[in-house]
């Protein structure tokens, strides 16, 4: 699933282009796809969008007359583009919007299950629909990282991955921050030392920076992930082996060596096969 470094690229990417002409046609949409019936698609058609904002994992475009909020979710296959006028494009989108000047903001999902979503909404409907999620993790600081994770005894990996706590890192970058950290994934939140914290607020903003800028550079997961997927290969820190822990929906990667001192985590759905 696109974390925040993928979400924030595409933002910074589209902010001018879609806010450069008004909305000529809204839709079609793909019936799997479309989440809201009230205001219709058409409510768009007339009117400029102000630019591309991120909440997290989602893209915003609110019009600029603050009457709409277009909310878009990419899930795990979704992607999102903007065609500039003439620019040949997909013939059956997921979702698409035409513009006055031509151009076309275009929302593409591969394969058979449609997942990614996209929601017309008022403005405080989009506030109270996301009104669950945690601070931006960017630029948060180890201060108030500290209390966040005071609040409640649990991994950080698990830590990491909850959007109600942090908003916009997922899977793959929970292992990425962690291995820079030097911190085990199963280390509990609340028995970090100050020393920790700080490692960890730095890692966060370190990673999702690089990210980022790699993402805005065009470069994909294989210059971007160090230590996710990358079983068996080399740790970016010292050079040991990546290990890996499985559960049913993700897998976990780390450097014993960097993070665990030396210890080999349990690997449970091996545990489970072996009962």
């Amino acid at each position: 699933m696109p974390e925040l470094p993928e979400v924030e690229a595409w933002i910074r990417a589209l902010d001018g282009p879609v806010s450069a002409s008004p909305v000529l046609r809204a839709g079609p949409a793909h019936i799997a796809t479309l989440k809201t019936f009230d205001p219709p698609l058409a409510a768009l058609e007339g009117r400029q969008l102000e630019g591309a904002h991120r909440r997290g994992k989602w893209l915003l475009f609110p019009t600029d007359d603050g009457e709409l909020v277009l909310r878009i979710h990419l899930m795990s296959a979704g992607r999102i583009r903007h065609l500039a006028p003439g620019a040949k494009g997909p013939k059956t989108p997921a979702f698409r919007l035409r513009f006055e000047s031509g151009g076309e903001l275009v929302l593409t999902e591969a394969g058979a299950k449609k997942r990614a979503g996209v929601w017309l909404e008022t403005p405080a409907q989009t506030e109270a629909e996301l009104g669950h999620l945690g601070p931006e993790a960017l630029g948060l600081g180890a201060e108030r990282l500290g209390e966040i994770l005071a609040a409640e005894n649990r991994r950080l990996h698990s830590f990491l991955r909850d959007q109600r706590a942090l908003a916009g890192i997922g899977r793959a970058h929970a292992n990425e921050i962690l291995n820079r950290a030097g911190l085990s994934p199963f280390a509990l939140t609340t028995q970090l030392s100050v020393a920790e914290i700080d490692r960890l607020a730095a890692a966060i903003d370190e990673d999702l920076a690089r990210a980022v800028a790699l993402r805005e550079a065009g470069k994909g997961d294989k210059d971007v992930y160090l230590v996710h997927r990358r079983l068996g290969e080399a740790c970016p820190r010292c050079g040991g082996p990546i290990h890996q822990v499985d559960y049913d929906e993700h897998t976990v990667f780390y450097c014993p060596a960097c993070q665990t001192g030396g210890r080999i985590l349990k690997d449970r759905r091996l545990s489970r096969l072996l009962r």
